[in-house]
């Protein structure tokens, strides 16, 4: 087999693979099925746990006894914050807090 052609089959599986989970929830959960509480619960709480672990995951490398002192990653954080307070946008808050970090980064410390 080419390489080509290896390349097209593994990109129409995992194309096939992604799909069927993402119509998986709508196959099992129809209209004579509704869905449980619990999946309704973790639908609610989940992404509030997704970004407390990724804020975690992001600030555990800061250092803040030397260098910046995490100065620009704690001013990043509070940034996104109040963008989305403001606008309840994640696009918005999490792109401008990106770029307020990155402008403290390279122009500041």
């Amino acid at each position: 087999m080419s390489s080509t052609m290896h390349s097209i089959v593994l990109i129409a599986v995992m194309a096939a693979i992604t799909a069927l989970l993402r119509f998986f929830p709508f196959i099992i959960f129809n209209e004579k099925r509704p869905v449980p509480k619990y999946i309704t619960w973790l639908g609610e709480v989940l992404p509030y746990a997704v970004i407390g672990m990724l804020v975690i995951y992001c600030m555990k490398g800061v250092s803040f006894t030397s260098g910046s002192h995490g100065i620009p990653e704690i001013l990043g954080c509070v940034i996104t914050a109040v963008l989305y307070i403001w606008k309840r946008n994640s696009l918005i808050s999490i792109g401008g807090g990106t770029v307020a970090y990155m402008l403290l980064v390279q122009l500041v410390f």
